[in-house]
């Protein structure tokens, strides 16, 4: 268009204000105005913003002479919203743009994002439409439209961050509901939350949209979702009402993602919570945690980094795990108005404002009612008539503890939709024994239809009457229909609304719908837990457990899959979750079928392993004991369920460090296996590896290793495969506590090859192995391959079991002592606070496991120079060390070597010389004169000799360590060196996993 003479001789204003525009825009249509704007603004043209917001009481007139007053050239984005905010006829559009547009028309311009109908005289600002092309088509029309040339942005803005073209979605994009094409209102809250988002510094984004059910929380996140998430390169919307449903759709961004992962979800999880905190391969993500109501539930599972989490909740409790509030309340009236005149536009203005008024301008019962108030030829006064005369015996009931314009209006509903379509009430009451929030329709349909209800036969056999069914509900906004990712559909429905109707159901309907709900969840059982291929099975069926009240079901096949559901659960990680329903399945159970019935002991065992992975062996124990007492006195020690409770109890021992006791239970297990299946039983030698495994915890390492290489040598022999390679890595572990450094390699090298073959690398035995190869490097004088396995060892254990998991904390426990004695400090720092806090929560007091990490963390305070710190520290240390395990255990003659190093560094050289004498004298009983502890143990007391200037004697000891280094490890070994440059010996305390 070329710029023509305007009447009276004035120019086209397009010529003199060619650099500037002002883009008005519903904000509906926000990204589109945002793109635009950013076109312009790459090619050095000044870009102004209306957004287009009627009042109800405002003339469109007004506001187009307001608009037409904006600097340079208007662009409106046309839209349905755009004419029909308010809402106003076409009539009014009509007259408006005819009264202010028409005389000024080289003042506006316009494109199109609709097919819809818009007034007729909007024609004459010739839009160009934008619809069904791509992002270099759309802008070169829109240049076009507006005389501008279609060039390539100036260099300063090429390839510079800026609005996504919303026709395309982000990279990664995931579980956003639909949009609302109905979303009125909410302008202030949407742009709060943009602000409060945007201005976040990294790794402070997080906030949480709060308020009561039915206020819209969901509804705002979503239509943020829209409106700015071409601002975004990642945005996933996952389900946060349960943990376990929190961490598989979380976990299910890892592929998304490419990160390489295993299939375990706490793996996944793990690696995605690490990705978006580093902000790779996204640092503009958008994470959406909807339905959040119980925040010490999965607040420790909210990610950081540079993106941002948005968070929908009843629950303002949020405030205390670093999340910024706003709360969404109910509409405002010229908000309800207008969103009742756009649901119902046969009412007028005056009757929307009595019905806004009468459900009190909450969102999701304006919802509902105006819906089907539309379709009703009841009118507002009848409508609003029977609100205020309450319930009677025509109406369905429902409960006093929702508000009382919910409970009239909802029973109204109800009973509109059981005369128009009555299956549609059957299956809402039936959806409502499965969680609110997201219902796997699919159950419902895959399940036998044998022997169901009369009602609900036709309904899941008849498509036609199912789809009617649904459509029916979702016409009047009582659920939402959304496809997941593998074409199927998933329900979604309210948790207002599912309780209401589970509620007050008629009692023969709650039993019958109750025992359909089991049925379609236990033909959905996948049967095998232990498959991680599976996973996604258990992971959809886990939330469903409570709300069905499949617990109580006396259906073996039920009660079956409440066990597998406990075992999927334990073996994934979901620990907390799983010990919450393990303790209400034992309630219920124990209620049934008497404390004594074999499901009963089967359910006691996974919830003590469940409590066990999660360091409550004090429970545990107490569990497992009772257990084993009771099955003693009524089947006796050799009956197979009392040994597995035993076995299970040792475990329990080694966990609270009474391994003394814990020997003598696994001594008397393995002599009743031994006794009853003979010696190469798997069940034998498994009893067999677990006394080896108390007399290592006891120090014993001698009688420890020759059961550890009888019981390798059998597996092998017999059983090859993975419990061979499990006697591999304990023998291993013995030779090199022995001081055999170069023996240990050498098995442990061989074994971590075939651990890969065999098991994967990511598996936790695998890991294991690899950490204990590195410390064998790493004794034999090769720090540079130690350190790359010890990192690699932490990093994937951190991702694989979780940094908690105690395997995890062994293995950071290296990472740590490794970083110190390479002079990273700052590392080891660090790590040493974290295990030293998760040993102390973990463990009852006293554990020899708090001792030892503390002893460590005296070093890395030496290192820092921190003295006094580090010597009041050791001290500590040695004194609980001493109580926990003995004086002669070494763990303690560990702790007293690096004590005397401390006092002597604090000068009290006397103290420091009487504690390594004594050290070496219990050393030499415990563990033999050539042991690399002993040997340590003299090179530390010939330096405290030194310290007291008695220098005959400590080259005497010094000369006769260094001849038994050299013969036991050799001349070129570490400590041989360290020794002969009189280097005096540290010990690192190193957990042993049980």
């Amino acid at each position: 268009m070329s710029a023509d003479a305007l009447p009276g001789g004035a120019t086209d204003p397009r010529a003199a204000a060619a650099s500037s525009f002002t883009i008005s825009f519903a904000g509906f249509n926000r990204a589109w105005a945002a793109w635009i704007g950013d076109r312009l603004e790459q090619r050095g043209h000044r870009v102004s913003y209306q957004r287009w917001d009627l009042a109800p009481d405002e003339l469109i007139e007004d506001r187009l002479q307001d608009l037409a007053l904006a600097p340079g050239l208007v662009l409106i984005v046309f839209s349905e919203w755009y004419f029909h905010l308010g809402p106003r006829t076409q009539e009014e559009w009509n007259a408006a743009l005819r009264a202010v547009v028409v005389p000024n028309l080289s003042r506006f311009a316009a494109v199109s994002l609709t097919t819809a109908s818009v007034p007729s005289a909007a024609a004459v600002l010739e839009p160009v439409s934008l619809i069904n092309m791509g992002a270099s088509d759309a802008e070169r029309r829109i240049l076009e439209r507006l005389d501008l040339p279609y060039e390539q942005p100036p260099d300063g803005f090429r390839g510079r961050s800026g609005p996504r073209f919303p026709g395309a979605l982000p990279e990664v994009w995931g579980g956003v509901p639909r949009r609302n094409i109905r979303f009125t209102g909410r302008e202030s809250r949407l742009n709060d939350v943009y602000h409060l988002l945007q201005d976040s510094e990294p790794g402070t984004g997080v906030l949480t949209l709060h308020g009561m059910s039915g206020a819209g929380k969901t509804q705002l996140a979503s239509e943020y979702v829209y409106r700015f998430g071409s601002e975004y390169d990642m945005v996933w919307w996952v389900n946060a009402e349960k943990r376990v449903t929190y961490r598989r759709e979380l976990a299910e961004l890892a592929p998304r993602l490419g990160l390489h992962t295993g299939a375990e979800y706490g793996e996944r999880l793990r690696a995605v919570r690490d990705a978006l905190r580093r902000g790779e391969p996204f640092s503009r993500w958008l994470l959406i945690l909807d339905g959040a109501d119980e925040p010490d539930q999965i607040w420790d599972l909210v990610p950081t980094g540079p993106g941002h989490v948005l968070i929908t909740s009843r629950n303002p409790e949020w405030m205390d795990h670093n999340s910024k509030l706003l709360e969404v309340p109910v509409y405002t009236r010229g908000e309800s108005v207008a969103f009742i005149r756009r649901r119902a536009p046969r009412l007028t203005e005056a009757e929307a404002d009595r019905l806004a008024e009468a459900l009190e301008d909450l969102p999701l019962l304006l919802s509902q009612t105006a819906g089907w108030l539309n379709d009703s030829d009841l009118s507002v006064e009848n409508y609003i008539a029977l609100l205020e005369d309450g319930l009677d015996q025509d109406v369905v009931k429902v409960s006093a503890d929702f508000p009382l314009a919910f409970q009239t209006a909802w029973s109204i509903l109800l009973n509109k939709l059981r005369e128009t379509v009555p299956e549609s009430v059957d299956l809402l009451r039936l959806c409502t024994f499965f969680m609110p929030g997201s219902i796997p329709v699919r159950l419902l349909r895959e399940m036998p239809h044998d022997n169901l209800p009369e009602q609900l036969t036709g309904l899941l056999e008849d498509p036609l009457l199912w789809h009617k069914a649904l459509n029916q509900l979702r016409q009047y906004s009582v659920i939402r229909m959304e496809p997941d990712e593998v074409g199927d559909a998933t329900l979604y429905m309210h948790r207002m609304v599912h309780q209401i109707v589970n509620y007050d159901m008629p009692d023969d309907d709650r039993l019958e719908f109750m025992e359909v709900a089991h049925r379609a969840l236990v033909a959905a059982d996948p049967r095998r837990p232990e498959d991680t291929r599976l996973w996604h099975g258990y992971a959809e069926i886990v939330p469903h457990l409570e709300p069905s009240n499949v617990l109580k079901s006396v259906d073996p096949a039920a009660r079956l899959l409440v066990l597998n559901c406990l075992q999927y659960m334990y073996l994934s990680g979901e620990y907390h979750a799983g010990i919450k329903l393990g303790e209400r399945a034992l309630q219920v159970w124990r209620a049934q079928l008497g404390e004594d019935h074999p499901r009963v002991w089967e359910l006691t065992r996974h919830y003590a392993n469940l409590l066990r992975a999660v360091g409550d062996y004090q429970r545990t124990e107490a569990i497992e004991r009772e257990a084993v007492e009771r099955l003693r006195q009524q089947r006796g020690e050799q009956d197979r369920d009392y040994l597995s409770a035993a076995t299970g109890l040792a475990s329990d021992l080694w966990g609270l460090a009474r391994y003394a006791e814990a020997l003598e239970l696994t001594e008397r297990t393995f002599t009743t296996y031994h006794d009853l299946l003979g010696a190469n039983d798997p069940n034998t030698l498994n009893a067999r590896n677990n006394v080896a495994l108390s007399l290592r915890l006891l120090g014993r390492f001698e009688e420890s290793v020759q059961i550890d290489r009888e019981t390798m040598n059998a597996r092998r022999l017999l059983q090859k495969g993975h419990d061979a390679l499990f006697s591999e890595v304990s023998y291993a572990i013995g030779q090199r506590l022995l001081g055999h450094y170069r023996d240990a390699e050498s098995v442990q090298a061989k074994n971590v090859r075939e651990y890969r073959i065999v098991m994967g690398p990511d598996n936790p035995q695998t890991l294991r192995a690899e950490h204990n190869l590195a410390l064998c490097l790493y004794n034999t004088g090769d720090p540079e391959r130690a350190g790359k396995l010890l990192e690699h060892a932490l990093e994937r254990g951190e991702r694989v079991m979780g940094e908690t998991h105690p395997w995890t904390l062994l293995f950071a426990t290296g990472q740590s002592c490794f970083a110190r004695a390479q002079g990273n400090i700052d590392q080891a720092q660090e790590i040493d606070q974290f295990v030293v806090a998760r040993y102390e929560a973990m463990l009852p007091a006293g554990h020899p496991f708090i001792a030892g990490v503390r002893a460590n963390h005296a070093l890395t305070l030496q290192s820092t120079g921190e003295t006094d710190r580090a010597h009041a520290a050791i001290e500590q240390s040695l004194i609980h060390m001493t109580a926990a395990v003995g004086e002669n255990h070494p763990w303690t003659l560990g702790c007293a070597i690096n004590a005397s190093a401390l006092r002597n560094a604090a000068g009290d050289r006397e103290a420091a010389a009487a504690l390594s004498a004594d050290t070496v004298s219990r050393s030499t009983e415990a563990l033999g004169p050539t042991h690399p502890l002993t040997l340590s143990a003299r090179v530390a007391h010939a330096a405290d000799l030194r310290g007291l200037k008695d220098r005959h004697q400590a080259e005497k000891i010094e000369q006769e360590t260094v001849t038994a280094l050299v013969s036991t490890a050799g001349k070129q070994h570490p400590q041989t060196i360290s020794a002969h440059a009189r280097k005096r010996p540290y010990w690192d305390f190193e957990p042993q996993a049980t």
